[in-house]
């Protein structure tokens, strides 16, 4: 039975309190309002507008939130995705409005299959927390420091915190939920109750990313997102070049490399590094484009997971979403779907539980582990592969899957039916299983029907915008 919106006359009501202000703990915030007055605990001083954060350096890199998580955003914050596009963001049809080149080869620009939102993190982050700003039922305490959970072994019943000026105070909660992403404490708080601890999982490539933003150039306002992503096939770091287009008429730039091929911090290394990769084309259009920023570097990239949801003796009272449960190589973009796909499994179960109900934490928990579980497979099973990654080696079963996986990449970048099943995996919109649909099986068998593109699939006026007008050559397949 549904919990209801507010206490009953003469009942206090029910209290949540979320840790940290990040994506991850608004969106919690958004799910748990219906259900009871919500803190929202932050150490950091939130913006009032789309700028940077100190605690979130990450956010000078490119982030997108890919269809899947942007629908749960929707479900959870009805009108946010125009929040977004009226602030500049721009929706990016998938995968007609992208040119990439993926381990096998360039995608074709079929009709829309899937999307992706595409802006600056500060942009995302703001509209979000704008939005659930104005939920009379959330209250925000930045400058405020988690000292630890309150409760024993078997529930958790609030968090005691000190504010800036040094006062500490206990807050209590139904329920209590660890949105606090890559500086979590949690495995030291759960200890610290005498909860057994959660197995962990780590595969490190050892990646590295740096970011540079541009002035985008003059005609270039519905310039697809520009990507050259590396193979893992070959017994090489694997290296990769991103453009985005965000607010504001710019392109942020991301670079990547594995472990023996991470890029450095210098700008005069950023373009040789683009021209660098498999294919030239990010280097040779930034050429034509304005720097607006020095370059950031990012070395915090480890793939790691907390399985909680295998803790038989979780607490009563505490749920952990978003980054802290697990994190991901951060060129797969899953981090913010993910964790607005554990918020809204999370509203889900409230609604059909309610949040005081024993067993609930325990079932979200579960629950949550689901999208981890598909985002972790698509990072790690790729990431395992690059010379020294460190990381449990895959067997016998995993090597086979990859080979399948590899003809279906092969595949996709000539059948329409393969693709449309690969955008929907890797938009966090089906689940693995439909890799391996009887339809997509026997497409995968036959293989692609076309001959490769050998160029990227920019358009005579798209490649004109930034290159200027081409040197008379061979006709190019779009």
């Amino acid at each position: 039975m549904s919990e209801p919106t507010s206490a009953k006359p003469g009942t206090a009501p029910r209290r949540a309190v979320v840790i940290g202000g990040g994506m991850a703990g608004m969106l919690a915030a958004a799910a748990l309002s219906k259900y009871a007055d919500v803190t929202v605990v932050e150490r950091d001083v939130l913006p009032d507008g789309p700028e940077p954060r100190k605690g979130l350096p990450q956010a000078r890199h490119v982030h997108v939130v890919w269809s899947g998580g942007a629908r749960a955003m929707e479900e959870l914050l009805p009108g946010v995705t125009d929040g977004w596009l009226a602030a500049g963001a721009r929706r990016i049809s998938l995968p007609t409005g992208l040119v990439s080149m993926q381990p096998r080869g360039w995608f074709r620009r079929w009709p829309e299959m899937q999307f992706m939102i595409a802006c600056s993190r500060d942009l995302l982050d703001w509209v979000v927390r704008e939005r659930v700003a104005r939920n009379a039922r959330v209250t925000v305490l930045p400058r405020t420091e988690l000292l630890g959970l309150e409760g024993d072994a078997r529930r958790v019943t609030g968090v005691r915190v000190r504010t800036v000026g040094g006062e500490e105070s206990v807050l209590a909660a139904d329920l209590v939920v660890d949105a606090a992403g890559r500086g979590s404490r949690a495995i030291k708080w759960l200890d610290e109750l005498g909860v057994s601890p959660a197995p962990m999982e780590e595969v490190d490539s050892g990646l590295a990313y740096a970011s540079r933003i541009f002035r985008a150039p003059e005609g270039t306002e519905d310039y697809p997102l520009v990507n050259v992503q590396s193979d893992a096939r070959q017994p090489v770091p694997g290296q990769t070049t991103t453009i985005v287009p965000i607010e504001g008429g710019r392109w942020l730039v991301t670079l990547s490399g594995t472990r023996g091929g991470q890029p450095t911090g210098s700008a005069e290394e950023f373009e040789t590094f683009a021209r660098g990769v498999r294919h030239p084309v990010v280097g040779e259009l930034i050429a034509h484009a304005e720097p607006l920023s020095d370059v950031f570097v990012t070395r915090s990239t480890v793939n790691r997971r907390h399985l909680f949801e295998k803790v038989k003796d979780w607490p009563e009272g505490l749920v952990a979403i978003g980054d802290s449960v697990a994190t991901y190589n951060p060129v797969y973009g899953h981090g913010l779907s993910v964790a607005a796909q554990g918020a809204v499994a999370m509203r889900e179960l409230l609604a059909e539980y309610g949040i005081a109900t024993p067993g609930l934490a325990r079932r979200v928990q579960r629950a949550v582990a689901r999208p981890v579980s598909t985002a972790w497979d698509l990072a790690t099973g790729t990431d395992i592969l690059y010379p020294d990654a460190i990381g449990e080696q895959p067997g016998l079963t995993d090597k086979l899957l990859g080979r399948y996986i590899d003809r279906l990449m092969l595949t996709a970048t000539a059948r329409p039916l393969v693709t449309q099943a690969f955008f929907d995996v890797v938009t966090l919109s089906k689940p693995l299983s439909a890799l391996v649909q009887p339809a997509v099986v026997i497409a995968v068998l036959r293989g692609p029907r076309r001959t490769p593109l050998a160029d990227p699939p920019l358009s005579d006026k798209e490649r004109d915008a930034v290159l200027g007008a081409p040197e008379p050559s061979g006709a190019r397949e779009g």
